[in-house]
């Protein structure tokens, strides 16, 4: 089960009603954190959740709507004692933008590694899940994300038992590991199945549409997209200032044969999203107009 928060919705500006975007995801005891603009902190407070067990943060980019929160979610950070280290992921650039927001943040219980995106596409492993970034079009430099969770193949016992394979080792070899016995090596594709759909999430804002996000957004169960203007006449001005409409984010998503997309990233001058969704809609039927707090639990499909 992948649990998924969108923690704020709001593009350049927090506003009373609405907080800069961003998103917290956790999974098996990790919290990944994408963005974390002004006002990150308050929306994760009225959701519940805390900043101390964050264990990765990844950046979209440098604009301040994005980043302008880290200084003071550090020091909240270190001052709920914690000890163990922090990632931060994003582009070219992290350590030293990083490093000038500390300056009023100098001194941390726990150790910030730094980890700069320098290819187009990129993929980071962790321990059950990876990391997918991939370059945007915005007018600096930007990065979308997937977190992906695989799945192995079901356990076939009946070709275990055929296989005379010791039942003390059937679940090492569920969780993939290979086994060296007296009778010889067991591998896990002897007793599993092909893999089975995992859980994928996709998140991009600050961007025009591009051939990238439809590629790297296919089949995902969670499309989380940028709709920073619902207004139609209101395309030109995406184009000059690289950034999306509704409709081209339901678009992108119906390209992508995504399960369900949440808009986010509203211009402040959008009070009311849902106002535009029906047209939204007749694009790619499962769009919903996000919210701050709109939360989800991804869960594994039945097969």
């Amino acid at each position: 089960m992948l649990d998924i928060c969108l923690l704020g919705t709001g593009g350049m500006m927090p506003l009373p009603y609405r907080w800069l975007t961003s998103l917290m995801a956790r999974y098996n005891g990790k919290s990944i954190l994408i963005d974390c603009g002004e006002g990150t902190q308050i929306a994760m407070k009225k959701k519940g959740w805390s900043p101390k067990p964050i264990d990765i943060i990844c950046f979209t980019h440098f604009h301040a709507d994005h980043i302008s929160g880290l200084p003071g979610m550090l020091l909240t950070m270190g001052n709920a004692e914690r000890t163990e280290p922090l990632l931060l992921i994003g582009p070219k650039g992290l350590e030293k933008v990083v490093s000038s927001l500390r300056i009023i943040a100098p001194e941390l219980p726990f150790q910030i590694e730094c980890m700069e995106l320098t290819e187009a596409e990129q993929t980071l492993n962790f321990d059950g899940f990876r990391i997918e970034a991939f370059k945007v079009n915005h007018n600096v430099i930007c990065y979308g994300y997937n977190i992906v969770i695989d799945r192995i193949g079901k356990f076939d016992v009946e070709k275990a038992q055929e296989l005379g394979i010791d039942r003390r080792f059937w679940n090492r070899l569920q969780k993939g590991e290979i086994i060296e016995t007296e009778q010889g090596v067991l591998k896990p594709e002897m007793v599993l199945g092909p893999p089975r759909k995992g859980i994928k999430l996709t998140y991009c804002t600050d961007t025009r549409p591009t051939d990238s996000i439809v590629r790297n957004a296919e089949g995902a169960d969670l499309f989380i997209c940028e709709g920073m203007y619902g207004e139609p006449d209101k395309k030109q001005k995406a184009i000059e200032y690289k950034h999306m409409t509704f409709y081209e984010a339901a678009r992108m998503a119906k390209e992508a044969n995504v399960k369900e997309l949440w808009l986010t990233h509203y211009s402040p001058s959008l009070v009311k999203p849902e106002d535009f969704m029906s047209d939204v809609r007749k694009i790619f039927p499962n769009s919903i107009a996000g919210k701050d707090g709109k939360s989800v639990d991804l869960l594994y499909s039945e097969s």
